[in-house]
């Protein structure tokens, strides 16, 4: 059954935030990429389209993954000419606003890798709350 919902469920997106009161789910996720790890590495990175239809911000506080030991946000800033990364505490997306987690800028770190996945679960988390999960599978390099 597990193989089954995962051919149904890329990029499906289970909503358990309250609804807005529109017919827009609360919360969107889009265009979600998860990178293979790195041989030798540990790591892979995330990235996705955060859409927030609700009418307050939307904090996320952190993410998890069951194919992942660790999930921090980052982003990527550069200082006088030099790419530095570091953790975020947490990542609002503005009421009616869209927030895109992309290479050279936020996203997510996916470290220590439970196997090598074929597909991804991410959960969103404000607080203790769930916003959103989403499922993807993991882009192979041709």
């Amino acid at each position: 059954m597990q193989n089954v919902m995962r051919r149904i469920l890329p990029a499906l997106l289970v909503f358990v935030a309250a609804c807005s009161g529109g017919d827009a789910p609360p919360v969107v996720v889009a265009n979600v990429e998860v990178t293979p790890p790195r041989p030798g590495a540990g790591m892979s990175a995330g990235y996705l389209d955060i859409t927030n239809n609700s009418r307050e911000p939307l904090v996320i506080t952190h993410v998890t993954s069951p194919e992942f030991g660790k999930v921090e946000l980052h982003e990527t800033t550069v200082e006088d000419g030099v790419a530095r990364m570091r953790p975020l505490d947490s990542l609002v997306v503005p009421p009616g606003e869209t927030v895109v987690l992309e290479r050279g800028g936020k996203h997510l770190m996916l470290m220590r890798p439970v196997d090598t996945p074929d597909a991804v679960t991410l959960s969103l988390y404000s607080g203790e709350t769930l916003v959103v999960s989403v499922e993807t599978p993991v882009r192979r390099e041709p």
